[in-house]
C-alpha cells in the first residue's frame, strides 16, 4: 500500500495491483479501427544491406510504425483536437496522478429520448444521457470519470466502428461532466460525439469549453483537460473510487496512444 493526498485527505492505495485499461494494439493484427481508416502497420526498417529484424540476419529488431492514434486504439487528445492553434496534448497533461470514478452505464434508445444532441437521432441511435448518471457517481467532484457502457465483453478489444454506429453523449450528458468540474473523460468508444456527425463535435466543444461551430480558442477554454477514447475496463473491475495515472506518449501532437493505469484504494 502507498498513501497519497487527495482533497487534504490521506487515502491508501494498492500499488502493487495494476489496472490496465488500455486496448493492446496489434500491429499488423486484430485491432479497433473508427471511421474504417488504414489500420496500424509496422514493418522492419531497412537501409541498404540493413534490416532491423533479427530473422531476417538483423543483429536487433527495429520498425517502423504507421498510426492513426484517434482512430487505431487506446489513445487521448486535447484542446488541439478542435482548434486552430496547434495545442498539443504533451503541455496540456499535467496531472500525473488524479482521483477517477468508474461508472457502468446502460445507453438508451434515441426514440422516445427528451434528451437532445447537435445532429438528428439515427433510428437504431443508443445514448448516454444525463440520467443515466442518476445514483452513479460516489464523489461529489471526481477529477476522472471512467464509463464503461452495456455490453461489454472483449469484442470491443478489435470492434470496427464504421457502419453501425456506437453509443454516444447527448448535450445534458455533457452539460453534467463538465458542471462537475470533471478534467479527464475515459470511454469505451470512438467518440464522445455520434460518429458521423457533419463535423460538428459538439460534445468536444462543450467539453473543453470552445464556443461551437468555432475553432477559436477563448479565455475560458479547459486547456489542461482531457478526452480518452477506446479504453476497455473488464468486467471483473468493479465501478468505484480509484487512482489514475494517464500515460501519454511526449507528442507534440493533439493526440497520443495511451495506457490509462487504475490502483484501486485501500479500505
Amino acid at each position: 500500500m502507498a498513501t497519497v493526498r487527495i482533497n487534504n485527505s490521506d487515502r491508501e492505495f494498492d500499488l502493487g495491483h495494476p489496472i490496465d485499461i488500455s486496448i493492446p494494439l496489434r500491429f499488423n493484427g486484430p485491432q479497433p479501427n473508427a471511421f474504417g481508416v488504414e489500420p496500424a502497420t509496422a514493418r522492419p526498417c531497412e537501409y541498404g544491406s540493413l534490416v532491423g529484424d533479427t530473422r531476417r540476419g538483423g543483429s536487433c529488431n527495429f520498425e517502423q510504425v504507421t498510426l492513426i492514434p484517434h482512430c487505431n486504439g487506446t489513445h487521448t487528445e486535447c484542446v488541439g483536437h478542435i482548434t486552430n492553434e496547434r495545442i498539443s496534448i504533451r503541455e496540456s497533461v499535467t496531472d500525473a496522478f488524479v482521483e477517477a470514478e468508474l461508472i457502468t452505464v446502460d445507453p438508451e434508445a434515441a426514440a422516445g429520448c427528451d434528451e437532445s444532441h447537435s445532429t438528428e437521432f439515427g433510428a437504431t441511435d443508443r445514448l448516454i444521457t444525463r440520467r443515466s448518471f442518476a445514483g452513479k457517481l460516489q464523489a461529489t467532484h471526481p477529477y476522472a470519470l471512467i464509463v464503461r457502457t452495456l455490453p461489454n465483453d472483449d469484442r470491443k478489444l478489435t470492434q470496427v466502428y464504421k457502419d453501425r454506429i456506437p453509443p454516444f453523449f447527448t448535450t445534458e450528458a455533457m452539460d453534467l461532466i463538465v458542471s462537475l468540474g470533471i478534467k479527464h473523460l475515459l470511454v469505451d468508444l470512438p467518440s464522445i460525439d455520434r460518429i458521423y456527425d457533419e463535423g460538428k463535435l459538439s460534445n468536444h466543444r462543450a467539453f473543453w469549453n470552445v464556443d461551437q461551430n468555432s475553432c477559436e480558442l477563448n479565455t475560458n477554454v479547459r486547456r489542461n483537460c482531457t478526452i480518452t477514447e477506446l479504453i476497455y475496463v473488464p468486467n471483473n473491475v468493479p465501478d468505484g473510487r480509484y487512482l489514475l495515472n494517464l500515460q501519454i506518449a511526449p507528442f507534440e501532437s493533439d493526440a497520443s496512444p495511451s495506457r490509462p493505469i487504475l490502483f484501486p484504494f485501500g479500505s
